[in-house]
């Protein structure tokens, strides 16, 4: 699965959507709001994540040392353990 940052803005806009719907009533709006809550708990964290590997990734771009290795997490999915940075 390959999700992009894009795809989550339209979730979230789609959303957005789903909770202006005026024919959601009772139950069906307080699922609604439910689902809204949840979405967004889970986007903070995805957004969270994302802001902390640009800060890492801004680290290691700053680094004096080049030949330190990069964390696999912020190499991209790249297979290998430690990559070498640019």
């Amino acid at each position: 699965m390959q999700n992009t940052l894009g795809d989550l803005n339209n979730h979230l806009f789609a959303e957005i959507e789903r909770l202006g719907d005026e024919d959601l009533k009772g139950d069906e709006l307080e699922k609604e709001i439910m689902r809204a809550e949840a979405v967004t708990k889970v986007s903070s964290q995805i957004i969270a994540n994302g802001a902390l590997l640009l800060k890492a990734r801004t680290y290691y771009g700053d680094r004096l040392h080049a030949d330190q290795k990069i964390p696999q997490l912020l190499t991209e999915g790249t297979p290998k353990a430690e990559t070498k940075s640019k």
